[in-house]
């Protein structure tokens, strides 16, 4: 089995297309539309100007350009916020880069050591168990 993962391929949420839930990826993501949940990515998140994304973000690196009105960013290396871009929420991360014109509400903070890897795992945790329930509605 080749566990090469093709660096060219990125996962899309475009813009017009709205999505509630958990996504988990091995690569990069791009939003264009709006995201309500969980998004846990092993690569890059990159949220356009027109992305709205609410809910818990755990990613390697973060390019964001959209709106965030609540949740949690999660950077295992570098936030950048773009100018323009509106976060209101917890944003913990290794590095920070922020654009002139960028809005922030709320709090920022350096990751500890642990921290990303405790947030990483939960995700996954929850859809286990979720999947072991074979309860349908």
């Amino acid at each position: 089995m080749d566990n090469n993962v093709n660096l060219n391929e990125v996962s899309r949420i475009s813009s017009g297309t709205s999505f509630k839930g958990e996504i988990t990826c091995t690569g990069d993501i791009r939003v264009d539309g709006k995201f309500d949940g969980t998004l846990n990515s092993k690569g890059r998140l990159v949220a356009g100007e027109k992305a709205v994304i609410n809910g818990d973000v755990i990613c390697q690196n973060v390019d964001f350009s959209g709106r965030m009105d609540k949740g949690t960013f999660y950077v295992a290396d570098t936030l950048t916020l773009k100018g323009g871009c509106s976060v209101t929420g917890d944003l913990r991360y290794k590095r920070l880069q922020v654009d002139l014109d960028a809005k922030i509400t709320g709090t920022l903070s350096v990751l500890k050591d642990n921290e990303f890897a405790k947030a990483a795992e939960k995700p996954i945790e929850k859809a286990e168990k979720s999947d072991d329930t074979g309860k349908e509605e």
